[in-house]
C-alpha cells in the first residue's frame, strides 16, 4: 500500500491541537491493505483514499467522540466510514462532471476507465458501511440509519444540483436546500458520529449535528463568495470558475432578485455563454453582482449561518473548554477571507 502523506495543517490548528486527530487517522489508515482481488478494483480505492487532503470530516467524527467522552480511537471505524464515503462521492462526482484531475492528480475514471470508477465507487460506499459492524449493535444501529439518511441526502443534492443547470427558475431557498443536501449534512452527520459512538444523549448529538448543518451551510457560501472574489493566490481554486460554468449560485440568484430588467437580462444572457476567453464574462459578472451590493448580503448570510451554529454550542452539556474548541474549529473554517 502507497504511504499517505501528512498535511500539515496551519497553526490555527496546531493551537487546537487537531493534528493528533490527523496523524493518528492517517496512521490507522495507513494499516488497512485496501488492495486484494482483483485488484482492477480495489487498487483505484487505495488511490482516491491516498491522494492528499486535510481529512476534516475524519478530524471532525474523532474530535466529536473526544469532546463527549474523553477518548477518540474508539472512533476510528466510524471516521474511517465517513472519510470512505465521501471519496466515493468524490469519484462519482468526477465521472459526472467528466473531470480529468482531482487533488492535482488524474482522476480515477481517467486512471483506469469509466466502468472501473463507477464500480469502484459502489464497492467504497459498501465498504463503509462495514466498518459499522465495528460497534455494538445498538450503536451500530445509530450509525447506519444516520449514515443511510445521509448517503440518500447527498445524492439528493448532487441530483438537484444537475437539475439546476437547465432551469431558469431556481429560488433561493431551493439552492440553499441543494448546499445542505450536497455538503452540509455530511459535515453534520460526522460530527453526529463521533456523539454516536461516545454515547452522548440525543440531545447533545442533536445539537452537536445542527452546529455541522449551520457551519457547513455558511462554508459553502463562503466558497461561492470567494470563487468570484476570493484572492486567486490564496484561494487555491481558479476564481470566476462558477461563472465560466454558468453555475447558478446565491449570488447569481440574488443579483436576479434584486437587479432592474436591462441587468437581469444582460445577466442571463452572459449565463448562457460557454466562451473560450472568459475574461470580459467574469468582469461583466462581477460589476453586476457589485452594483446590487451582493458581496454585502451574501457576507451577512454567511454570518448568520455561523452565529447560528455557535448557538446550538452553547446549549450542549459539555464544558466552557470543549465549546471554545468547537467555535474555535468553526472560526478557523470561516477564516478563509481573501
Amino acid at each position: 500500500m502507497s504511504k499517505s502523506k501528512h498535511v500539515f495543517l496551519p497553526k490555527f490548528y496546531k493551537a487546537l491541537d487537531l493534528t493528533s486527530y490527523q496523524k493518528e487517522f492517517l496512521d490507522y489508515l495507513e494499516n488497512i491493505n485496501w488492495v486484494k482481488e482483483p485488484k482492477n478494483l480495489y487498487q483505484p480505492i487505495d488511490y482516491i483514499l491516498q491522494l492528499s487532503g486535510k481529512r476534516i470530516r475524519p478530524i471532525l467524527t474523532l474530535m466529536a467522540a473526544d469532546i463527549l467522552s474523553n477518548g477518540y480511537k474508539q472512533a476510528m471505524p466510524a471516521a474511517l466510514a465517513v472519510e470512505v464515503f465521501h471519496n466515493f462521492t468524490l469519484v462519482h462526482d468526477d465521472i459526472m462532471d467528466d473531470a480529468p484531475l482531482r487533488r492535482g492528480k488524474e482522476t480515477v475514471h481517467e486512471k483506469w476507465d469509466l466502468n472501473t470508477g463507477i464500480l469502484s465507487g459502489d464497492a467504497m460506499l459498501i465498504l463503509a458501511y462495514q466498518y459499522f459492524e465495528n460497534y455494538e449493535p445498538v450503536v451500530f444501529q445509530k450509525l447506519a440509519k444516520l449514515f443511510s439518511k445521509t448517503a440518500l441526502e447527498v445524492c439528493d443534492g448532487q441530483q438537484l444540483d444537475i437539475d439546476f443547470e437547465t432551469r431558469n427558475d431556481v429560488t433561493i431557498d431551493e439552492y440553499i436546500n441543494m448546499i445542505r443536501l450536497k455538503t452540509s449534512v455530511l459535515v453534520a452527520a460526522a460530527l453526529k458520529m463521533g456523539a454516536i459512538v461516545a454515547n452522548a444523549s440525543d440531545e447533545d448529538s442533536d445539537l452537536l449535528y445542527e452546529y455541522g448543518l449551520n457551519l457547513g451551510l455558511a462554508f459553502q457560501l463562503q466558497d461561492d463568495y470567494l470563487d468570484t472574489f476570493g484572492n486567486p493566490e490564496t484561494f487555491g481554486k481558479q476564481v470566476g470558475g462558477d461563472i465560466i460554468e454558468n453555475k447558478k449560485t446565491f449570488l447569481y440568484l440574488k443579483s436576479l432578485e434584486l437587479s432592474n430588467k436591462e441587468d437581469q437580462q444582460k445577466l442571463q444572457t452572459l449565463y448562457q455563454q460557454k466562451l473560450e476567453d472568459n475574461t470580459l464574462k467574469i468582469s461583466e459578472v462581477k460589476r453586476i453582482f457589485e452594483r446590487y451590493d451582493i458581496p454585502t448580503i451574501i457576507k451577512k448570510l454567511i454570518s448568520d449561518y455561523t452565529i447560528a451554529s455557535f448557538s446550538s454550542l452553547d446549549k450542549m452539556n459539555i464544558s466552557k473548554e470543549n465549546k471554545e474548541k468547537l467555535k474555535n474549529f468553526g472560526s478557523f473554517l470561516m477564516a478563509r477571507n481573501k
